[in-house]
């Protein structure tokens, strides 16, 4: 028999750590292979992870709620059916093929049973080659202000030259003025900034009773992009609407033909997101980045699309090489990436490298929104929702039309209101001269 390491895996090039959601096995439990173990979220993704070996779950190394840096061991199962684990990654180098990762399987090393080594003693010799930082000195170093990168010059005191709380409080005191109080804890218990912690408590409060909800990891990374976003980015928003009378009609023809061979619903956003791969073409300049002082034009349209996951705000996913499909393409590959999107089996490939983003509010009822840039990209599209109108023709003849708003918000950094105008403009027009039975 074999103790096996799992060890937190890396869900992108740019992940360090992971926050353990939910167990869904306990210590004296038997799992099966690639079964569910656990959920885990980063800020990019919320992802299950399967068991990488069938056997018997001997430890949980860390509670649910716990954020753990990647490569570090989270939980040793017995593999007493002698499962293979020599070809699994070593925990030492998780990161070696993120970027080629289609899945998120939970990175084993195998103990030998010869070596009677204690959990404890395996996640000492996980931490070698990095720094580890208990959650109670995190929590400490971020009250106080201290980055990642400035807590590494804190030299430690604890075993293997690990940072404890009296090293960190006094390296705090010596830090200057912007120091708290020599009791850290005491002021942070009496603090009004420590009540987010506890999630769902009433308080009472000058203005009145409140609820507390503490914001779970895919909320506080949307929190924290959208600032970014808006610090990097200049925003500016061009309006339009847009006819849909016609589309409106092709669609109920053919939406049931199209749903029987296709087994997927022909919904508007199919129609823009086709429009916006036309105008991308038309205008490659929206389809680019800044990076310094240069313009990186892409050669290929990644179009992300936004999928509102119930609970937990909205993702983002790909359709890869969007310019090289056709209506029909479009619709398979947003089916897919939504279905994934909702039972939470988006890998970070479906999250990365788009180069242009749509998000339709008028799922919603909403008449007009202006969203936020999804870094790095320059610009995203948002639509509102379809209602009847009566509007004034160009023959002066009154008619009821079938309208909606369509919003192009771009980063002035690059994209001037001409361009960008011009590129609303493309997409109105594809969407009112669109012909669907030569597309489907």
């Amino acid at each position: 028999m074999a103790k096996i390491e799992v060890v937190m895996p890396q869900m992108g090039e740019s992940i360090t750590t992971g926050t353990i959601t939910k167990w869904h096995k306990q210590p004296g439990e038997v799992i099966e292979l690639d079964a569910i173990l656990l959920e885990i979220s980063t800020d990019k993704v919320e992802s299950e992870i399967p068991s990488p070996v069938q056997g018997k779950i001997v430890q949980l190394l860390y509670p649910e709620g716990t954020t753990v840096d990647v490569g570090r061991p989270i939980a040793i199962i017995e593999d007493d059916l002698n499962a293979k684990v020599d070809a699994a990654p070593a925990a030492a180098a998780p990161a070696a093929s993120a970027p080629e990762m289609k899945s998120a399987p939970a990175s084993v090393t195998a103990a030998s049973s010869a070596s009677q080594e204690t959990p404890a003693q395996a996640v000492q010799e996980a931490e070698e080659g990095f720094r580890f930082y208990t959650p109670l000195v995190k929590a400490l170093a971020r009250d106080a202000g201290i980055p990642l990168s400035e807590l590494k010059n804190v030299k430690g005191s604890g075993a293997g030259g690990r940072v404890n709380k009296s090293d960190l409080e006094g390296y705090i005191a010596s830090r200057g003025s912007k120091a708290p109080s020599a009791q850290p804890q005491a002021a942070r218990a009496s603090a009004p900034a420590a009540a987010p912690a506890l999630s769902g408590v009433t308080e009472t409060r000058p203005s009145g009773r409140v609820e507390i909800i503490a914001m779970d990891n895919m909320r506080k990374a949307i929190a924290k992009n959208m600032v970014i976003s808006k610090q990097t980015s200049p925003h500016v928003n061009s309006i339009d609407e847009i006819d849909m009378s016609n589309l409106v009609k092709q669609r109920e023809k053919f939406k049931n033909e199209f749903k029987k061979r296709e087994g997927i619903n022909l919904t508007y956003s199919h129609f823009i997101l086709y429009a916006l791969v036309q105008a991308l073409k038309e205008h490659p300049l929206v389809n680019a980045s800044i990076e310094g002082d240069n313009i990186v034009i892409k050669k290929d349209i990644h179009l992300g699309c936004a999928v509102a996951v119930p609970g937990n705000g909205l993702v983002v996913p790909v359709i890869k090489h969007a310019g090289d499909l056709n209506l029909t393409g479009l619709a398979r590959q947003l089916d897919v990436l939504a279905n994934k999107a909702r039972t939470k089996k988006l890998t970070m490939d479906d999250l990365s490298g788009g180069t242009y983003t749509f998000t339709n509010n008028g799922s919603f009822g909403t008449l007009i929104a202006t969203p936020v840039i999804l870094q790095p990209q320059v610009g995203i599209f948002c639509t509102g929702v379809i209602k009847k109108r009566v509007m004034v023709m160009d023959d002066d003849a009154i008619a009821i039309r079938q309208m909606m708003y369509g919003t192009h918000t771009y980063d002035h950094r690059l994209i001037d209101g001409e361009l960008g105008s011009k590129f609303l403009a493309s997409v109105k027009t594809y969407l009112e001269t669109m012909n669907i039975e030569s597309l489907i």
